[in-house]
């Protein structure tokens, strides 16, 4: 099971969702908590300055970037559109 920290940049932007967008966002925290789900969240790594990070989407328009701080402990930095990756 992964353990995930947020980072207070994410908590913020999470609390300005609407609800039911909140969630979808933690049934997709469910999901990412359990590695076998990865394939099926399509977990990838991210490019250019974000080298470091990986994402995946809640839906067609909100993403969550997020990188491994150790082996089973990941940060979730940040939440939005595209526009996280810029």
């Amino acid at each position: 099971m992964i353990e995930i920290i947020y980072s207070p940049f994410f908590v913020r932007k999470f609390k300005k969702l609407e609800n039911g967008l909140q969630k979808d966002v933690l049934d997709k925290i469910d999901l990412f908590k359990d590695r076998t789900n990865h394939e099926t969240l399509e977990v990838h790594k991210l490019h250019g300055k974000f080298k470091e990070y990986f994402g995946f989407s809640v839906n067609y328009k909100f993403r969550i970037a997020f990188r491994f701080i150790s082996k089973n402990e990941v940060l979730f930095a940040d939440i939005g559109g595209h526009e996280i990756y810029k």
